[in-house]
């Protein structure tokens, strides 16, 4: 939060001119003199140095570019989470390709994955059979992912954590950001004009309870359909 005019506290200030030109150290009352007849305001950027660093400008609309730059941060922003996909000591083959694709949509959106193998009776015997299918999934995502928890038991179940690789990640952002961008521009044009195959189809379709179209008077009357 920034101290603004006569908010500020210290007896003397760093000023900067609304152009950024440095005024250099001035008393607080004489910043503020200067502030108010430009018709701005004295604002302090830097408390922590000494003495502090204050600007002079408009702080309505310094206010409402950061908010705006805020909004559009959090709008291309990617929330991560962490999805789940569950695997068995023998997961077939046809199986394992279904859920690895599964793994691999959920990395290339920027998501976390959690691998878990079940185990069921005796099947606990053997917990490298559960090593064996999360090292194929990790071989078949090394490409997206990199391991972000090893593998670890817990009672009947195996899980490890991958995440995806930076580049993937940049990638889900910027496929993010041209949505939010096409979707801007069709909210911008509005979307109540048709496309021009939707306007030929509405022409070609009379309405449900429009009434039947008389035939012409001098048209042939159609055949009964008998030999």
């Amino acid at each position: 939060m920034h101290r603004v005019d006569r908010r500020i506290r210290a007896r003397e200030v760093r000023v900067i001119d609304a152009d950024g030109t440095l005024l250099g150290v001035l008393p607080t009352h004489q910043a503020q003199a200067k502030a108010q007849d430009a018709g701005l305001n004295l604002v302090e950027v830097n408390a922590k140095e000494t003495p502090p660093v204050c600007k002079i400008m408009d702080y309505g609309k310094f206010k409402y570019e950061n908010a705006k730059r805020e909004r559009e941060t959090k709008r291309t922003r990617i929330v991560q989470e962490t999805k789940e996909v569950k695997f068995r000591p023998k997961t077939h083959d046809h199986d394992f390709d279904f859920k690895v694709a599964h793994a691999r949509r959920f990395l290339e959106d920027g998501d976390k994955v959690r691998l878990l193998v079940q185990f069921r009776g005796r099947e606990m015997v053997h917990p490298e059979t559960g090593r064996d299918v999360l090292d194929r999934v990790c071989s078949a995502v090394a490409d997206l992912a990199s391991v972000n928890q090893m593998s670890q038991m817990e009672g009947n179940r195996m899980f490890m954590v991958l995440a995806p690789k930076a580049a993937v990640v940049a990638a889900a952002q910027a496929r993010q950001k041209a949505k939010d961008a096409e979707f801007a521009a069709r909210t911008a044009k509005g979307e109540a004009d048709p496309s021009p195959q939707e306007a030929s189809d509405s022409e070609a379709e009379p309405p449900e309870n429009a009434p039947a179209t008389a035939p012409p008077e001098d048209a042939e009357p159609a055949p009964l359909g008998f030999d």
